[in-house]
């Protein structure tokens, strides 16, 4: 056989062709001599890639990329190529030095696969497995599992297939039982399901929960369950309801599916049954009875579909028998000597006639629906009593649902009141005792009733006030059947206090009973004395007034209560002391309504025959009552003395109390004062009202300010001008001219019908100064700090100067130009007050005049109504004398002390004018 030419060495192949000679066994001349042919074609890179692996046979690289080239040629020819058949012989020439690659092995086997020859892959895939070792393994069983779960593959190759790589890998058994299911292998999914959830060290790789294998299994068992055998599925079921409490319902419903595929009905009907019985969550309960009555309507549709079918049928027998009779056969023919009946047949003939087997029991059915769906509120109630058999509440909805049958719900009593423990119970545990009273009750039978209430009063309850309601409800029920002596009879039992033996009895056994608390029940004793107040007289209805106040369980509505009691009965002392030990007894604020009402009954009973122990009580109520609640009580002893005491003592009251009210009242006050004194004393005696509640009233800013307004307005009705102009400029310092124009507009209009030129300056130039002052309030404490730093400055700087060697002389010189001096420091900090800021002009100790320059530059509005007031230059004017009185003269006597201090500034009049306000009060 000749070889082509292209086959032989080139020109360009004689370098590669003699080092090749020189050393063939070398495996970097060889890869360098197949880069260079890279684009030579295939037969000639066969040659080489032959004549290498000849001389290196056990070299990995060359064989890789040699099968790797050859795959690329057959990619695209069909499997049936003889390419192929080349390519497998390669592999198998590779796999003689190559058989612990596993990469070599996995490129064969996938062209296996490729070529769908199954047998060969399959016993490739066993080579590669014997071939290799143990740690490699799992590089193999992947493509092994993707091979045998190809369609088409012959189902025992994959089921041994699986069975060997469990016992490689067992966790791998999911996959396994995955594949099982998709085959309808029922039976072996089941089993291997079942030996996974046994085995308690199981642990799932794809992450599901046991809860949800079991679930799983549940469905494959009940959904198949013809196909699936050997295994207790009701046993493996129930055991999943004890372990899982999550979805219990679905699991019962499984149960009950099994059996309804298995065509034991009533056997699926007992575990709907069970399942409604024993759930304790509603979503479970629904779930189940959802599907218990979807069961029972397929019934009864499937059921009517047969009868129609039989109908059919049965007329078509009596056909067929007619013909048989006419025939000559015997119609009492024993049947079962006839051999030739099929089973089916054979037991239709046997059980005819029996109402068991009677095909025509649609009625049944229907009832059997109907009953479910009537009895679905009573099986829900008991769902939520087992989740709580403690929950009143329920048991009072399950004895509704009994309506109209009396003995169930006197069942359901008996049962509810036996189950619900006191201590333990949600609701009120008595009210189970008394609706079971009253049941009876409403039949007519008292005597029953009576028995229920005396059993109910010995149940030891969690509260005092439950066991108190029952005796209450039974004294009630008497009282409704006018046994009127039986109910105080009950009521004298009821708070009767233990004995001492009883007390000793009880104390040794260190369990108290509610029943030992019962004699000190408030709702007990109240419900006793309107009992007694009713039906009994009025020393035995004393005697348990009496009795509520020694054991100190009294209120203040018993205490109003017992004093109305002796009022209506003429008892009036008796009253007011019962008055006097309800005070003693309570405090604010419980003693207020006991107050209210024992002063305004004194005052009305004794009017001015007792005045002075009336005002001792007003003294005493008032001493005891909180600042914020004791305006009524003063309001009252106001009262008092006007009608009945003395007008001078009335305004002592009133004057106590604008100083005892809080601040928030004190405005009230001062107006009620006001009109009081005005109406009896006449308007001028409130002027010296006005001035306590402006000077040392005690009043906010905002009251203050509207007290001054009403000042004003008095003055002013009065014709006293100047003295409402006074008050004016004082109240002006509480009145910010950007927030309050109220008060400014109101002055404005005062100054416009009784002032002049001068004094509307005045009133422009105050309101300038206030407005700056409001403006300049939050800059003061930063000066303060500013001039602290310059003085340490200072100091710094004169301690440089004298390390300088500078003299003292020259220093005192650079100080003067450094910082104003110390007085002028102390005169501005003297006449500066917190809140007001001159209008911008300072007196001058020699009698000049200096501006005030802001060196913060704030821009004020322009208040000025008239277009001339910004040319005019406005002087410093003061406020009339008048208004003042007597201060004038204190003023000139300051103002003489002011003079004799050298280098200190005078102070506006206004400014003056408070300050020695300030230094009088």
């Amino acid at each position: 056989m000749s070889i082509p030419k292209e086959l032989y060495p080139s020109q360009d192949d004689l370098l590669y062709e003699e080092e090749l000679l020189r050393n063939p066994f070398s495996l970097k001349l060889w890869w360098r001599y197949l880069i260079a042919r890279a684009d030579s074609p295939f037969k000639k890179r066969f040659v080489i890639y032959e004549r290498a692996l000849k001389a290196l046979p056990g070299s990995y690289k060359l064989w890789h990329a040699y099968l790797r080239e050859r795959l690329e040629i057959v990619r695209s020819l069909p499997i049936t190529h003889s390419q192929y058949e080349t390519l497998d012989n390669t592999f198998e020439r590779a796999l003689v030095t190559m058989h612990k690659m596993p990469r070599i092995w996995i490129m064969y086997l996938q062209t296996l696969t490729v070529q769908k020859l199954v047998t060969r892959t399959r016993r490739t895939f066993d080579r590669a497995l014997c071939a290799l070792p143990v740690t490699q393994h799992d590089r193999i069983w992947e493509p092994y599992l993707v091979f045998v779960s190809q369609r088409g593959m012959p189902i025992e190759t994959p089921l041994r297939v699986y069975r060997r790589y469990l016992k490689y890998d067992p966790t791998h058994i999911e996959d396994f039982i995955e594949f099982l299911i998709n085959s309808s292998l029922w039976q072996e999914a089941a089993e291997r399901l079942a030996s996974v959830l046994n085995d308690d060290q199981f642990f799932s790789i794809k992450g599901k929960t046991k809860h949800r294998l079991w679930l799983e299994l549940c469905d494959l068992l009940t959904k198949h369950a013809t196909e699936v055998s050997g295994l207790n599925v009701d046993a493996i079921i129930r055991g999943g309801i004890r372990k899982f409490t999550d979805e219990v319902g679905r699991l019962w419903t499984s149960l009950a599916e099994y059996y309804i595929r298995r065509n034991l009905h009533e056997k699926a009907r007992d575990v709907f049954e069970e399942g409604m019985k024993t759930v304790i969550t509603v979503r479970d309960f629904s779930v189940i009875f959802d599907a218990y009555a979807q069961f029972e309507e397929s019934m009864l549709g499937i059921k009517m579909e047969n009868m129609d079918l039989s109908d059919e049928d049965e007329e078509e027998g009596e056909e067929g028998e007619n013909g048989v009779q006419e025939n000559g056969f015997e119609e009492d023919e024993d049947i079962r000597l006839d051999v030739n009946l099929s089973q089916s047949k054979f037991e239709k003939k046997i059980l005819d006639g029996f109402w068991l087997h009677d095909d025509k029991d649609v009625d049944l059915r229907l009832a059997r629906l109907e009953n479910l769906m009537e009895r679905r509120p009573e099986l829900a109630n008991s769902v939520l009593l087992r989740q709580n058999p403690h929950n009143v509440e329920q048991w009072h909805r399950r004895v509704k649902l009994f309506e109209g049958n009396p003995t169930k719900q006197i069942l359901t009593y008996t049962e509810a009141v036996r189950t619900v423990d006191p201590m333990k119970a949600v609701g009120k545990p008595h009210t189970l005792w008394v609706a079971f009273a009253k049941l009876y009750e409403s039949h007519n039978d008292i005597a029953n009733a009576r028995v229920i209430f005396d059993k109910a009063v010995q149940v030891n309850y969690k509260a005092v006030d439950h066991l108190a309601s029952i005796w209450c409800e039974w004294a009630e029920m008497e009282l409704s059947h006018n046994n009127f002596k039986k109910a105080l009879e009950l009521m004298r039992r009821a708070t009767a206090e233990p004995s001492v033996e009883v007390k000793r009895r009880v104390a040794a056994d260190g369990n108290e009973p509610v029943q030992m608390k019962l004699h000190k029940s408030l709702r007990l004793w109240t419900f006793y004395v309107d009992l007694e107040e009713s039906l009994g007289t009025l020393e035995s209805t004393r005697a348990v007034y009496e009795r509520i106040l020694d054991l100190r369980i009294a209120t203040p509505q018993i205490i109003i209560n017992y004093a109305v009691l002796l009022e209506d009965n003429r008892y009036f002392e008796d009253a007011f002391k019962v008055y006097e030990r309800g005070v003693k007894i309570f405090k604010y604020p419980h003693v207020k309504d006991i107050w209210v009402t024992y002063l305004s009954k004194f005052v009305r009973r004794y009017g001015k025959t007792k005045l002075e122990r009336a005002r001792e009580l007003f003294e005493h109520a008032i001493e005891t009552t909180p600042s914020d609640q004791v305006k009524p009580l003063y309001l009252q002893y106001a009262k008092l003395e006007e009608e009945y005491g003395l007008a001078k003592r009335a305004m002592k009251v009133y004057d106590q109390a604008t100083k005892a009210v809080p601040g928030n009242e004190k405005l009230a006050m001062y107006e009620i004062y006001i009109a009081r004194a005005a109406e009896i004393f006449g308007v001028p005696k409130t002027r010296e009202i006005y001035e306590q509640a402006i000077e040392n009233g005690g009043l906010p800013d905002k009251d203050g300010k509207a007290m001054c307004l009403k000042y004003a307005e008095l003055e002013k009705s009065l014709g006293e001008i100047d003295r409402a102009r006074g008050i004016y400029v004082y109240a002006s310092q509480f009145a910010d001219p950007r927030s309050d124009a109220d008060f400014w507009n109101k002055w404005h209009e005062f100054e416009v019908q009784h002032g002049n030129e001068d004094t509307f300056r005045e009133m422009l130039r105050i309101k300038r100064s206030v407005s700056a002052s409001y403006s300049q309030t939050h800059f003061i404490l930063p000066e303060y700090v500013m001039q602290k730093d310059q003085k340490m400055d200072l100091d710094d700087a004169r301690d440089k100067l004298k390390q300088a060697g500078v003299s003292e002389d020259e220093m005192a010189a650079l100080e003067r130009q450094l910082a104003p001096s110390a007085n002028d420091i102390a005169t501005k900090e003297a006449s500066r007050k917190v809140g007001f800021v001159s209008a911008g002009v300072e007196s001058q100790a020699d009698g000049g005049l200096r501006s005030n320059v802001n060196n913060e530059d704030i821009e004020l509005p322009d208040e000025s109504d008239s277009e001339e007031e910004d040319k005019v230059e406005i002087a410093q004017k003061e406020v009339p004398s008048a208004v003042f009185g007597g201060l004038v003269r204190k003023r000139e006597d300051t103002e003489k002390e002011e003079e004799g201090k050298d280098g200190e500034s005078r102070l506006g009049a206004l400014e003056r004018i408070k300050r020695l306000k300030k230094a009088s009060g």
